[in-house]
């Protein structure tokens, strides 16, 4: 076996969350505790889409297919890692042209937003046209570091274009210490049902 990069954020109080909201930050309270005399026991209470974690098409789309519609087949093979850390605001389709994507790929984006643990709310995202690209191409996955695929574009274009061609959509990845290039992917979402997204453990094996 090669290297493995984990690729997960770490889940903890002090995280970053979106927009750095209060009440999206995840909560760990103890329970039960050895000078009680019981085992120590914890309570995490979290939002779905905290840290790194798969979006179902639920989250975007009325009606749409719920997490466990996601195959683990879908979540396990080769990927590539695109460096997009030269880039500003957003990812376009004329900046993803020079990849030859191919059909069924997974992609994972490494962009600045993997060089700080602090929310930058003017973190790089993936642009419509971008999304209309991958989506027409038929591309399996996309990832990204930063918490969204996607910011200011009115009616969620970019989610809602990669969900409705069956692309899946994973957020919140740490790629500083991953080089651009093809490795074995693995995301782990935690077996949930009938919701619209699930935190994951993910990581990456390379040489």
């Amino acid at each position: 076996m090669g290297k493995i990069f984990d690729i997960s954020m770490t889940i903890e109080e002090s995280m970053q969350v979106w927009k750095n909201y209060e009440h999206k930050k995840p909560k760990i309270t103890n329970v039960q505790n050895h000078d009680e005399g019981k085992p120590h026991e914890s309570l995490l209470t979290m939002n779905v889409h905290t840290g790194t974690h798969v979006d179902a098409p639920l989250h975007m789309l009325a009606g749409g297919a719920t997490i466990e519609s996601i195959p683990l087949e879908r979540l396990v093979g080769p990927a590539r890692v695109l460096d997009l850390t030269h880039l500003k605001g957003f990812i376009t389709k004329e900046d993803l042209v020079p990849f030859a994507i191919q059909r069924g790929e997974r992609l994972l984006f490494k962009t600045t937003s993997s060089l700080s643990e602090d929310f930058d709310m003017e973190f790089v995202f993936l642009r419509d046209d971008g999304a209309q690209y991958l989506a027409d191409i038929g591309v399996g996955l996309v990832a990204t570091d930063a918490l969204g695929i996607e910011r200011a574009q009115p009616e969620y274009p970019t989610h809602r274009m990669l969900m409705r061609n069956d692309v899946i959509i994973v957020e919140g990845l740490r790629l500083k210490e991953v080089n651009a290039g093809n490795y074995t992917l693995v995301i782990a979402p935690l077996k949930m049902t009938g919701i619209d997204a699930s935190p994951a453990r993910a990581f990456l094996i390379g040489d």
